[in-house]
């Protein structure tokens, strides 16, 4: 059995390529994989209602709730799209949400997950603003506020964090990023890291540690995936590819 990792489709509209591409991916999980594991923006926005207003994504959470059914074990790594994921997930999917990083034992491996927005200690604006977003103040307005209202600004705010790419990419060197963090992991003991955010499809391995950077499910629809104590990452091309 596989132990498979995902993270940044920042799906939205069910008609999307990328939505209907990881429906297809995720529904070959049934039976081949024991464990998914989402390491945030799965979503474009989502923020945890005890109902589910987000009716545009029902087709996913209905195929993630046959997955946890048929026996996938669901861990979900809240990431800076998708926060305060609500009981869904941990009621009805019985999932394991972490709202920052985790550290896991996969084959004998200490394998270190993470979103990945926290790599970049320097975003100084960033920083601020996922700490206004994520802190238990928050958590507890969020009832308070309507759905549409909570669309509308996260929408905003998602189309003047596009603007920003282009600039923040060229500021910073991401994987130079990435490599220095995981450097670091690995002197604490950890022997795979994992990371989403920066859409940026690589694995390096060497002296025993590896570092996986998982893309994104937009243009490169790359997946880690670990099996028979090997971990890889991989394109999905579809079933008529």
């Amino acid at each position: 059995m596989r132990t498979i990792f995902i993270a940044d489709a920042h799906l939205r509209h069910e008609n999307d390529r990328n939505y209907r591409l990881l429906m297809e991916f995720l529904a070959g999980l049934r039976g081949t994989a024991d464990t998914l594991y989402i390491l945030g923006d799965l979503f474009e926005f989502w923020i945890g209602y005890d109902r589910i207003p987000f009716t545009h994504y029902l087709p996913l959470l209905g195929l993630l709730q046959e997955l946890a059914a048929s026996g996938v074990r669901i861990v979900y790594l809240e990431g800076n799209h998708d926060f305060h994921l609500g009981p869904f997930f941990t009621e009805t999917l019985g999932a394991t949400v972490h709202p920052g990083p985790a550290e896991v034992e996969i084959g004998g491996k200490r394998v270190y997950l993470c979103h990945g927005d926290e790599v970049n200690r320097h975003d100084y604006p960033y920083r601020l603003l996922r700490f206004i977003l994520h802190n238990r103040l928050t958590k507890a307005v969020v009832p308070l506020v309507p759905p549409a209202v909570a669309s509308w600004i996260a929408d905003r705010m998602a189309r003047e964090s596009r603007k920003q790419h282009g600039e923040r990419r060229q500021r910073w060197d991401y994987a130079a990023l990435l490599r220095d963090f995981a450097a670091e992991r690995f002197r604490e003991g950890s022997d795979v890291v994992v990371s989403g955010h920066f859409h940026l499809p690589f694995i390096e391995t060497g002296g025993g540690k590896t570092l996986v950077s998982l893309g994104d499910w937009l243009t490169h629809f790359t997946y880690g995936e670990w099996e028979e104590g090997v971990f890889s990452l991989k394109t999905y091309r579809g079933s008529g590819a």
